[in-house]
């Protein structure tokens, strides 16, 4: 669910300063404005990020794919420029996502990762119209251990912000995501107070991979053409979620990046999603 600026990460690929960007908002169903970057021209590529990610955040890999395709990148709602309309509901989520794909022309390739991953794979069974689906490392879990340990840390994070404790929140969950002796440093930086901000969302992540199994029989549901991506030096749940969700999916195929995690480069990432979405791959 992590992103690499949820884990205080610095991106090693830059925006192209060459690739022009625009920014918009659409509404969605429920009336809640939702604020996306659009980048070069092509057909439509909708980018869905993960936890504590924004449409900024996909801005490198946007790039490198703006060459070739028109990419669209948001904020998911609760997140830099999206509204946050009460309740919050998985629902509203793939009607955000509708209105994005609404606003490429009605249809359109799509890219999630980690939860955003989930949330792609979930719109996309509801009839979302996707030309194709590509994800990286939806983090279902198909250990009932490991099932457990999500529900524990999900009723935590839940306790903690509605005592609106977003700090505590956020330290809980980027425990599990930064290496040892990191943390500290990034409570002091300047990012904390902007990830802070974001806090609340992480349990949208949590209702969107609902009781963390792989969805099988939803899965099924989706017609779309769909690479699942895992990373070569991902841990072993990882990569067993992925064949999971790739062997669920009617037209599901698997691809291995060698060396990546789950942070995974943009710049290794990109041509394998171009060739994907292309039909070269």
């Amino acid at each position: 669910m992590s992103s690499r600026r949820a884990a205080g990460l610095p991106c090693m690929e830059k925006p192209n300063p060459t690739s022009s960007r625009t920014r918009g908002t659409v509404k969605s169903q429920d009336g809640t404005a939702i604020a996306y970057e659009r980048r070069g021209d092509g057909p439509p590529l909708v980018l869905v990020s993960g936890a504590l990610a924004t449409a900024a955040d996909e801005a490198p890999l946007a790039s490198l794919l703006a060459h070739r395709f028109r990419v669209i990148s948001y904020d998911r709602r609760g997140r830099g420029g999206s509204g946050d309309t009460a309740p919050y509901a998985v629902e509203r989520e793939v009607e955000d996502l509708a209105a994005i794909v609404e606003e490429a022309g009605g249809s359109a390739s799509v890219h999630g990762t980690s939860s955003g991953g989930a949330l792609a794979l979930e719109a996309a069974a509801a009839g979302l119209p996707m030309v194709q689906l590509s994800v990286y490392e939806p983090p279902f879990v198909t250990d009932p251990a490991g099932r457990e340990a999500t529900a524990a840390h999900r009723s935590r994070l839940e306790d903690l912000l509605a005592r609106d404790r977003r700090g505590d929140a956020l330290e809980l969950f980027l425990a599990d995501v930064l290496a040892p002796g990191v943390l500290g440093g990034l409570r002091r930086s300047p990012l904390w107070a902007e990830l802070e901000a974001l806090a609340h969302t992480l349990v949208y992540d949590h209702a969107v991979l609902g009781d963390a199994r792989v969805p099988a029989e939803r899965l099924r549901e989706v017609t779309a053409r769909v690479m699942v991506v895992d990373g070569g030096a991902s841990p072993s749940w990882q990569r067993e979620t992925v064949r999971a969700v790739s062997e669920a999916l009617p037209r599901g195929r698997h691809r291995t990046l060698t060396g990546q995690t789950h942070e995974v480069a943009p710049h290794v990432l990109a041509p394998v999603l171009e060739g994907f979405f292309a039909g070269a791959a």
